[in-house]
């Protein structure tokens, strides 16, 4: 059944190139993915997909269903395919975004044999204001029953763990008056900015090693000689774990207050964007994906490396057994979010590469709607 699924891919991979190389030609922002949305889901559509857009109150999210009508699991699929600004694609998104459909479809194709139903999710603004994340608060995966999708990167390796993430925005409001005739009338909003940043260092000596603290102040004042009344920071707080990171955010949020304190300013704190959790990878699911990507011609897969970033693939953990691993551009070193990186995905290799994705995630799926004790053991190391 698996050389099926081999030919199946094989009868459209073409056509996953050929989008994923429109997307690098036109990429779009996260809530902007207007035209890219409408390319997947035409495809998804042209196979016997249902499609319903506008989850969440994300226009450009989609739900793509193909239903066997038979008793069996459900098996989800990731797309995401925002870019990012000045260096497109620079994230491999249009890549995931083919890999994602690509196999949502060849898994269709043998659906009706074994049972079950299978969902391609189209997650707009991973790069922001990601949509997995009020798609698992708001009950979007309560009727799957393994989520997955495969990331491009330098190399492959096996899905790991990410960090638990905040984004806060700090904004102090003063008083404006001369800074040279009358400082004294004045309350400067830029000095609590200024304070913040300096206790936040003194935090870091006391906050374990995988904390990440990192910000930038959006707003400072608009003349030297005068005192500024607005002053706002942005920062990002990370940390291994949601319950730690809840810890260290209400640190912070003390030294802010404290800040505003020591200058006589008032403060707004708000988040500017939502917060990821950390990914709590299947290893299960993860062992099962592996041996398919080496079955699909992968030759060196890697352990799951130490992870700094966040993403929103974390709060799908939270809800369903789920991965998140890496398949490479056997490029050691590369670096994504860079121009280089964008480059890599419609050469050659990078179509290879999605080809190889795509298989691997559907024959995943395969073992789990063909084999029903695989699913009783991915749920067992889940309900943990």
């Amino acid at each position: 059944m698996k050389n099926k699924l081999q030919s199946n891919l094989d009868m459209f991979k073409d056509k996953l190139w050929e989008m994923s190389d429109y997307l690098y030609h036109h990429p779009e922002l996260g809530g902007q993915e207007y035209n890219s949305m409408k390319l997947l889901v035409e495809f998804l559509q042209s196979h016997d997909f249902e499609v319903e857009t506008g989850l969440v109150d994300r226009e450009t999210s989609f739900r793509a269903v193909y239903d066997s009508n038979k008793p069996g699991p459900t098996i989800a699929f990731m797309s995401e395919y925002d870019a990012l600004p000045g260096v497109g694609h620079g994230c491999g998104h249009n890549m995931i975004a083919t890999m994602g459909v690509g196999a949502g479809v060849t898994l269709s194709k043998v659906i009706n044999e074994t049972g079950g139903k299978v969902i391609v999710l189209g997650t707009p603004a991973e790069e922001t204001n990601g949509a997995k994340v009020p798609m698992a608060d708001e009950g979007i995966f309560d009727d799957i029953d393994v989520a997955m999708m495969v990331h491009p990167g330098d190399v492959s390796a096996k899905s790991g763990h990410s960090l638990a993430m905040d984004a806060i925005q700090f904004s102090y409001h003063g008083k404006t008056s001369h800074a040279a005739a009358a400082p004294e009338k004045g309350i400067n909003a830029l000095d609590s900015v200024i304070q913040l940043f300096n206790g936040i260092n003194a935090l870091r000596q006391h906050v374990r090693s995988d904390v990440r603290i990192h910000g930038v102040i959006t707003e400072g004042g608009v003349a030297a000689n005068v005192v500024p009344d607005k002053a706002t920071a942005q920062f990002y707080v990370r940390a291994k774990d949601r319950a730690y990171l809840n810890e260290v955010v209400e640190k912070v949020k003390n030294i802010a207050e404290g800040a505003a304190s020591m200058t006589g300013a008032s403060i707004e704190m708000s988040n500017y964007e939502l917060s990821y959790d950390d990914m709590h990878t299947n290893e299960t699911l993860s062992d099962l994906f592996t041996k398919n990507l080496y079955a699909a011609g992968e030759t060196k897969v890697n352990p799951s490396n130490a992870s700094y970033g966040s993403i929103d693939m974390g709060n799908v953990s939270q809800v369903v057994p789920a991965i998140h691993p890496y398949i490479g551009f056997d490029h050691p070193g590369l670096i994504a979010h860079t121009t280089e990186f964008a480059d890599k995905t419609i050469t050659e290799k990078g179509h290879t590469v999605i080809a190889r994705g795509a298989l691997a995630l559907a024959m995943t799926g395969y073992d789990i709607v063909a084999d029903k004790t695989l699913l009783k053991k991915i749920n067992a190391e889940f309900n943990k």
